[in-house]
Order: C-alpha cells, then structure tokens, then sequence
C-alpha cells in the first residue's frame, strides 16, 4: 500500500511540474544524445603495414582517454594525442553544451563507432552529428577552424505558412547576433530563443566553436557559417551550418531546453562591458581631435591621393567591399622557398602559383602576379582582393589575403591538393573521375556561379569559366578559382561592353564578337565544362567525321542530340553501371540549353540548379535548346584574337575585329 502511494505521489508530482511548465511557456527537451549524422569524412591517405597498426593502436588509446574524460570529468570538450613509432595521432572531441553528461558520451560512442567505418589504412576521420563532433587525424588540427572540405549546410523543407517572410527575417537576425556574441563568450557557446512576431512561433539557434579556436579564428569560422546559411537554407525551417572548427544550427522547434539560453546582448557590443562613460568620454575627445586636425588632414589626403591609391579601373561597386588580411612578403617569400621552380604549381595568364607552407604549418596556394607598374595591373590586383576576399561559398576558391609591398603583387588562396579539374579531364589523371565525382562538380559548380550572379550583394561575372579555373578540394568538391578577370555588375545594367578577357572556346559569341558581357557569358562557359565533364574531351577537340569533316565538341554534342544519340558523348572510361541514362541525356540538354545563341534564351544559373536537382520531367515541358552558334574557324578576326599557338587556355586581351567577323553554323573557333 505504502508502494503505491508513493508511485501515485511521484506521479503527481511530475504532472504538476510538467503543467507548471507548459503554463509559462517553457520548453523541457528530454534526453536525446541527437546522433542525426551532418557531415562524415576519411582521410585519403592510406597507412598499411607497422603503421597501420600503431595508428589503429593511437585510435585507440585517444578514444578511451576522451571518454574517461567524459564519465570521469564531466567534460564536454577534449583532445588527445598518441606516438607509436613515427604515427602520431590527434583526436578531438566536443559536445553540445546544453546536452546532458549521459547524451553526450552516447553521442561520443556512436562518433567513434563512426569513425571506424573508415576504411584500413586512412589516417584521419571525422564525423559531425548534431549533438556532438570527433575527428582524429596524423596531422595537428586544433588550431584549424576553417578547412576545404569541412564545411557544408544541411537545409529543411521550405516553410508552408505565410510567416515565411518574417520567419526568414528572424533567423537572420538571431543568427548574426550567435556569429558576433558567440566568439567572446567564454567557452564558445550560446544559445537563444527569439520569438517571431505575428504568431509566427519562435526561432531556436545555437553557435560553437572548438575550444582550441582563438576568438578571431571563431569568428571567422561562424562567418563562414553565417553566409552559407544565409545563401543556401533561410527562410527553410531549419538548418544546420559546419566547419573544422565550428557549428551553428537553427529551427522552428525546440533541440536544447530553455534554461540553456543565455542572453547575449553585452556581447555584441565591442568590448561588452565598456562604461558609458568612458564611452562619451572618448567621442568627446575625438571630436575634439578631429576638429583641430580636419584642415590638415583633408589637404593631405587630397596632395597624395594619386600617389597613394590602387586605381579601382572599371570596377564598379567596389567601394561597397572590405580587403583582406595582409601577408608579410618575407613570409610568403619564406614559405615558399624563395619563389621556387620546385614549388610551382601552375602558370596562367596573370602570374605564377606556388605551394607555400606558413610557419604555422598550414599549406596554401601563393599568387604572385606578373610585375608591372601598370594601371591594368593595379587595377586586376585590386579587383581580384577586393572581390574574391568578401565571397564566400563552399564552391568558390577562397582568398586568405594578399601582400601588396612596392612592386610585388601577391595572392594568398587556400590550397587544393587535386589541384584543377583539367588534370583529371585531359591530363595524366585522364579517366579517374567516376560518376558521382563528375555529377558533384556539374552541380557544385553551378551552385558557386548562382551565388556570384545572385546572391552576392553585388552581382559577379567571372569572365573565363573553363576546366583548368576549377579546383578540386580533396572530397573532388568543386571551387571556382581565378577571379582576376571578374568585374562587379551593378544590378541597373543589364550588360557591360568591355574589353575581352577570357578564353576561346568557352567564350559566348556575344562577348567575342560583340563585348557584350552579362551573366549569361558565364551561363555559356559553363555549358562548355560540362560537356568536357561528360565526354572527357577538350573543347577544341577535333572529331573526324565522314560527312561533316573536321568538328568540335558543341559541335559533336548538338549532332548526337538531334539523332537522338547525345548519350553517345559520355566518356567510355565511366562505369554505365554507375549512372541513369536519361539523367545524362537530360545533363546533356541542359548543357545544350547554355549554349544557345541568344543570351536571352540561357538559363540564369539558379534556374540551372533547379534543372540539374529537380526529378520532376515537367521542367523540361516546352523548353528545348536551339542550335548553338558556331563562328567561322577561318575568319580574319580569329587571327586577330589568337596567337599561333595550340593552347586552348590562354587567355585573350584583345578586342574583336567586328567589322571581319561574321557568324555561321560550319564550325566553332578552335582556339589555336
């Protein structure tokens, strides 16, 4: 009797305190460890023998010593690291905060059994769940926030009420306040309840970074986070952004309980605590300075201004973008070796590239541009820093910084192993490339031109879309790489007459032959690429055929599509097991739809990645591509675009006879 009286004792209780709770509208999460996978990945460089036994033994030893610091200490962050022979070892661990001690290690448990489905041999791996992080690896990482290949977002389904607007506006909002608040909190974590007007429910979000993170290196890595929210998942209902170093997360409904917020408001003010008065204080001691020295300081600027000042050229818009961090140029010269031949990874058509190790022992790829003290090349420089340092997306090439120090002109970008998408197309790699990797790229890529054309605050053409200007991360991830011939569009021109810059054979005919430059000179580029991921051929790749004689590939592609044979063009090297054929030939059409004549009739690339991801076939209802414009091989003005040389990826500075072109469906510049 006395037994049941204390089961309906309990009982009571807890339906009182369950009440009690839903009566000030607080939220009780129950225990979830939240092992929903985000982001998993393996090392691609393999141990065997010895040292794959004394990794697995460091694994080991790591995994055991982090979970004894989880039963043991409570803690919700570690690392650990192990030798056995010349195998060292580095693992790190982080949970959610607002997880109880109990989810957090079931979280762990299932992040290490993870980890071990990477295959014998891999020297690293990671996994990113939702409610916690593991990452081992033969390299020190722990001061790494930022990594190609470690960041990404996962987005939820688009919200269906009419609050979307609002909704999308208050996830903004809290999310911008967790990236500047969150990297001066002790600890690197918060999260907040925002609640969204008109009955639109409430916003919950939280932002973490590694405890080995500094706070500029947190901020950077919440940036990052930040911006791909913004341009892939808002107003979606949740979604979810990550990185080496950092994880920010958000939702219409409640993951962690309410006594887990905390507000953030003193730190988003510089300084967070600063007295009001010290505050006054220093503006009234400004003004003050500012007045007596005003006369002086303006005649300065304006007697050296000319002398000072990196021409801005024809950039349009660029007073709207910030420059990125300045490089010592010892530094760069150190890191790589005194600009060695040995280091050299490539030449193009404004400066040399080589691998360069800082002294902190992160590895990235040095631009340095051709000497000249001319305007054009101030003005490339200018362009390239202040564009590329103020985009970011996970298939866009990103700038690090730059040194600008007298003559040298130099760009800092992060290093891609696989180098360029050309080496596995036609190089000595030609073949390797399976399916999914090639599908991958196809839609990566347009995804990283869609948030140049539109996403960017400022609308980016690149001007030269072409294999060897993207760049491989080592999951073959695609990045778009070599914005030194990009320039800002405002949004009130539809197009801008300028000088040619770019590359025959992915050029649009309007830009060679007229100057007329838009988005839709990318659109066509880009349909050019794909057709060489696809086939695995050049475009200035010469077929013989019977009939027609000498042809290229748009050519070539436009032939097999009318027959009805386009899947003829895949690349034999490509398992048919491994890919539908109606998606290709559907591929295929798209590509063709980039290439029509008429800029008018190209999809903007958003409409691209709806077409690329989409199954529904009634996208494809009424919209069939034209034939594409081949200009005349033989034409005057093609002698005078090119120089004798064979190189199809050299870049043209030229402006186009017009006056001796004329257009016809014979052939296709060759770009020799």
């Amino acid at each position: 009797m006395m037994l049941q009286l204390k089961i309906v004792t309990i009982t009571a209780i807890c339906l009182w305190w369950t009440w009690h709770d839903d009566l000030h509208g607080a939220v009780v999460v129950v225990a979830d460890p939240q092992t929903n996978l985000i982001n998993k990945g393996c090392s691609s460089y393999s141990l065997n023998g010895t040292e794959l036994k004394n990794l697995h033994a460091n694994v080991n030893g790591t995994v055991s010593t982090m979970r004894g610091e989880i039963t043991g200490s409570g803690k919700y962050f570690g690392t650990s690291q192990q030798t056995r022979g010349e195998v060292a070892t580095y693992a790190l661990f982080q949970c959610r905060d607002y997880l109880s001690q109990s989810d957090c290690l079931a979280c762990f448990d299932a992040a290490a059994a993870q980890n071990r489905n990477c295959s014998d041999g891999s020297n690293g791996a990671r996994v990113t769940f939702d409610g916690c992080f593991l990452r081992y690896d033969s390299d020190m990482f722990y001061d790494k926030t930022t990594e190609p290949g470690n960041d990404g977002v996962l987005c939820g389904s688009m919200p269906t009420s009419d609050t979307a607007t609002t909704f999308g506006a208050t996830v903004t909002q809290a999310l911008k306040n967790l990236q500047l608040a969150t990297p001066r909190i002790k600890g690197f974590f918060a999260a907040t309840k925002t609640l969204v007007a008109s009955g639109g429910g409430f916003v919950y979000a939280v932002a973490q970074c590694v405890e080995t993170a500094t706070e500029s290196s947190c901020l950077d890595c919440l940036t990052f986070g930040f911006v791909n929210l913004k341009s892939n998942c808002i107003p979606n209902i949740d979604g979810r952004a990550y990185n080496a170093g950092c994880f920010m997360r958000y939702s219409n409904l409640p993951f962690f309980s309410d006594n887990q917020t905390i507000d953030i408001t003193p730190y988003l003010n510089q300084g967070g605590s600063s007295n009001k008065w010290g505050i006054i204080g220093g503006v009234v001691g400004g003004i003050a300075l500012f007045v007596i020295f005003f006369a002086l300081f303006f005649w300065y600027k304006r007697s050296n201004k000319k002398k000072e000042e990196l021409h801005r050229g024809d950039i349009l818009g660029a007073t709207e973008l910030k420059g990125p961090i300045n490089y010592s140029y010892n530094d760069l010269k150190a890191a790589t070796e005194n600009f060695s031949e040995n280091n050299k990874l490539g030449e193009g058509g404004f400066g040399d590239v080589y691998k360069g190790i800082l002294e902190n022992g992160k590895v990235v790829a040095v631009k340095k541009l051709i000497l000249s003290q001319s305007k054009k090349m101030k003005d490339d420089f200018e362009t390239e820093v202040k564009l590329i340092s103020n985009v970011h997306h996970r298939n866009l090439l990103r700038l690090l910084g730059c040194c600008n120090k007298g003559q040298e002109r130099i760009l800092v970008y992060e290093y891609m192993a696989n180098k360029s998408l050309d080496k596995f197309l036609f190089g000595d790699k030609k073949g390797s490339l399976n399916w999914k990797q090639r599908y991958d790229i196809i839609i990566g890529t347009a995804r990283g031109l869609t948030y140049l054309h539109e996403e960017f605050h400022i609308s980016i053409i690149h001007r030269d879309i072409k294999t060897s200007n993207i760049l491989l991360d080592d999951e073959f991830q695609p990045k778009i790489a070599d914005f030194g011939l990009a320039r800002l569009l405002p949004r009130d021109q539809s197009h801008l007459s300028t000088r040619f810059a770019g590359t025959m054979g992915y050029t649009a005919p309007e830009y060679a032959i007229h100057g007329q430059l838009s988005e839709k000179t990318d659109v066509y580029g880009y349909g050019i690429v794909v057709l060489e991921i696809i086939s695995g051929k050049k475009c200035t790749e010469v077929n013989i055929d019977i009939d027609d004689g000498q042809e290229y590939l748009l050519q070539q592609a436009w032939k097999l599509y009318e027959q009805g044979m386009h899947i003829e063009l895949v690349d034999e090297s490509i398992n048919p097991n491994e890919y539908d054929k109606e998606e290709v030939k559907k591929i295929i059409e798209i590509a063709l739809l980039c290439t029509q004549a008429s800029a008018t009739m190209r999809p903007a690339m958003s409409k691209v990645v709806i077409l690329l991801s989409s199954n529904n076939k009634g996208l494809f209802e009424n919209i069939q591509p034209s034939m594409p414009t081949f200009i005349e091989s033989n034409l005057k003005a093609r002698e005078d675009i090119f120089a004798t040389n064979n190189n199809s990826s050299t870049p043209i500075n030229s402006r186009v006879n017009v006056s001796n072109a004329t257009v016809s469906t014979n052939s296709i510049v060759s770009g020799r």
